[in-house]
């Protein structure tokens, strides 16, 4: 078998940022994926599991609900947990969602209240969230992409 694109990547140079990791073309119709890198591979500690399951709801839901709700294919995490993808119907560069993956982060840190889709029908495992954390996580990885603009590949 073949080794696909995000297998070829050195994840032992790579850095917190907001990356294009591939861009399918369908019948015409380009799909791009981000990496929404939080946290450095091997530098870092990952993202925990609890904090990442509750970014992974506040994230989803602020992207399905945005301006871009009808380019939205998918948002969720890698299983490194060092990060999260998001697909976007179109042909984008990480500049082109900057600002709204900055926005993406302000919902997660000034967010108050219950999580959404975090009850027992909504979601396989609804204890397992952690919002403090979540925020923490969201706040660093603003401020190093507001300082740093890591726009790798």
């Amino acid at each position: 078998m073949n080794k696909i694109e995000s297998f070829k990547v050195d994840h032992i140079k790579l850095k917190t940022g907001l990356y294009v990791s591939r861009k399918d073309n369908y019948n015409g119709t380009v799909a791009t994926t981000f990496d929404i890198r939080m946290v450095k591979p091997y530098k870092d500690d990952v993202i925990d599991i609890r904090a990442m399951h509750t970014i992974e709801h506040l994230g989803a839901t602020y992207f399905r609900n945005s301006k871009f709700k009808n380019e939205v294919i998918y948002f969720g995490p890698m299983g490194c947990q060092t990060g999260f993808y998001l697909v976007l119907f179109g042909d984008y560069k990480s500049e082109d969602i900057f600002d709204f993956v900055v926005d993406m982060c302000d919902f997660i840190i000034n967010f108050d209240g219950e999580i959404p889709g975090a009850s027992k029908i909504e979601c396989g495992n609804y204890l397992s969230h952690d919002l403090i954390v979540a925020k923490n996580i969201a706040k660093k990885y603003k401020d190093e992409l507001v300082k740093y603009r890591n726009f790798l590949y």
